[in-house]
């Protein structure tokens, strides 16, 4: 039986396994392993600490995630199909993983940050 998202754990949990099926998507894994050099070991943390603060309104992310997608927009220019994909594998990840009300927070929490972002980056507006 699958459990809720509770803890930084069950964060950490969410955020390696999904990363692990983003390295190894062809659609996904070039932004960031070919072209951005993501370096994971800084990187994971701040998603651990992101999502922790979207889903259990805790956590110690300080950042701008619209910046960060313009930036990489910037260096690769992302498209609809990379969206659907990380929207794709989010929640897939979630629902192999967990089961609860922070699990169905964290599914609307991501598809309504993608679809912001998207909407931003997409057509370069500035709010």
């Amino acid at each position: 039986m699958k459990t809720d998202i509770q803890g930084r754990k069950d964060i950490e949990l969410l955020v390696n396994t999904f990363y692990d099926k983003v390295l190894k998507d062809k659609k996904l894994a070039c932004i960031f392993v070919d072209l951005t050099a993501v370096n994971l070991s800084y990187h994971l943390p701040v998603m651990y600490d992101f999502w922790e603060n979207i889903i259990l309104r805790r956590g110690a992310y300080e950042g701008n995630p619209m910046h960060l997608h313009r930036h990489l927009h910037h260096l690769t220019p992302l498209n609809e199909g990379h969206f659907r994909q990380w929207n794709k594998l989010f929640v897939l990840t979630i629902d192999e993983l967990f089961e609860g009300n922070n699990a169905s927070l964290a599914k609307e929490r991501a598809l309504s940050i993608s679809a912001i972002l998207r909407q931003r980056v997409l057509t370069n507006r500035k709010n």
